[in-house]
């Protein structure tokens, strides 16, 4: 890829996305396959006043040999210098880039689903309470490889396929702008004034219903309503999903009934869920079903007791420049801002006001987006005298 494009990339991950701090470390986290993203982000890292840069690289079909040769312990393992090393990042408040995107299906292809479903270290866990803690800016960006682009287009040849896809990654993160920056300022404080107008109406739940879906989320008196606009407990303000189009909140993991068809197939580290279809009673995941790829998706909710509820629920309209494309990318960076979403796991404490509350908010090791809304889907908010208003109606705002 061409490096001035590459350099623009990189300079809108820096400033916008982590918005590293003169003076920080910072930390890169990617797959064998995207060095050239990765040189350009330590460049523009240290061009930015960064202290130190450091750049891990981790490579799918290692993990592919732990999974198939590896003793039971060896599943899901960490030694303890890797729990050292990710408590010290938020310790010393760094700034974390992550550069993902789809994985080589050859990495997990014939792998034993449960063995793959369990095999998550603690590492995850406890990177996720620097995340709940804001101690750490951070955001994850995606490159383009020749194995993401033949999974997103596989009617195309290698070669167009790459190219077709980093001509959609260029839309979609709005490097086609002159101005990616104010591009993405206008369509945030869009999302923000939208989240501002339902935090104020203070729903109890919110209610989707279409194809094979009728589910009540349940909120808390004190949810509010995001845009992936965060800040961290030292104020420094960082965009951690690029893209981003959804606005969000965290649910009361105790209140959620109904049962729920994804409308996009789901990504885990490679393996395809199609077909997802839950039932919640009181909250819990009670059934968990698909065409293809339950068994991962089963084995990551049996994980701990908070891995079977909501941790996050999320909506997208019809005005980002994700669904319009109408592609499904196998990524969750990307699908899950092409519609509106709920989430297995952790949730946000952050998105809940009440301390007492925040205490109830579901703490879980993992946090899986699946993609439920659609131009069908109707999105109401359940008042507390069980009144429905329509929030969205095929993808557009009515609130």
């Amino acid at each position: 890829m061409d490096d001035a494009l590459i350099d623009r990339f990189a300079q809108l991950a820096v400033g916008f996305g982590a918005n590293v701090q003169p003076g920080q470390v910072v930390t890169v986290s990617t797959d064998l396959g995207r060095e050239q993203l990765a040189r350009a982000v330590a460049a523009q890292a240290y061009a930015a006043g960064a202290r130190y840069v450091e750049v891990t690289y981790a490579d799918p079909f290692v993990r592919r040999a732990r999974i198939e040769h590896g003793s039971d312990e060896a599943i899901g393992f960490a030694p303890s210098w890797q729990m050292d090393r990710v408590r010290q990042m938020g310790e010393q408040h760094v700034a974390q880039i992550t550069i993902h995107g789809g994985i080589d299906p050859r990495a997990t292809e014939g792998l034993d689903p449960d063995r793959l479903g369990r095999d998550q270290p603690p590492t995850r866990q406890e990177y996720l309470k620097l995340v709940t803690g804001r101690l750490i800016n951070w955001t994850i960006v995606a490159m383009p490889t020749v194995e993401w682009a033949v999974q997103v287009h596989p009617d195309l040849p290698p070669e167009r396929a790459l190219e077709r896809l980093w001509e959609q990654v260029v839309h979609v993160c709005r490097l086609d702008e002159a101005d990616p920056v104010g591009a993405w300022n206008a369509r945030m404080n869009r999302l923000l004034e939208v989240a501002e107008r339902l935090t104020e109406r203070r729903f109890t739940a919110v209610g989707f219903r279409g194809p094979g879906t009728d589910l009540t989320v349940g909120l808390f008196e004190s949810s509010r309503w995001l845009a992936a606009t965060f800040e961290t407990a030292d104020g420094i303000r960082h965009h951690p999903n690029l893209p981003s189009e959804e606005i969000f909140t965290t649910p009361n993991p105790e209140r959620v009934d109904g049962e729920v068809t994804s409308t996009m197939p789901l990504e885990i580290e490679g393996t395809i869920v199609r077909g997802l279809r839950v039932r919640f009673e009181g909250g819990r995941a009670v059934s968990i079903d698909a065409d293809e790829g339950a068994d991962i998706l089963r084995a990551r909710a049996e994980r701990d007791e908070g891995a079977a509820r909501l941790g996050e629920v999320a909506l997208v309209d019809g005005e980002g420049r994700i669904g319009p494309l109408g592609t499904t990318f196998y990524n969750t960076l990307f699908d899950e801002n092409a519609a509106s979403h709920i989430a297995l796991g952790m949730g946000y404490g952050f998105a809940v006001e009440d301390e007492a509350e925040r205490e109830r908010v579901n703490a879980s090791s993992i946090h899986i987006d699946f993609m439920i809304g659609s131009p069908d889907m109707e999105v109401d908010g359940i008042t507390a005298d069980g009144h429905r208003v329509a929030l969205l109606r095929a993808g557009g705002w009515q609130v």
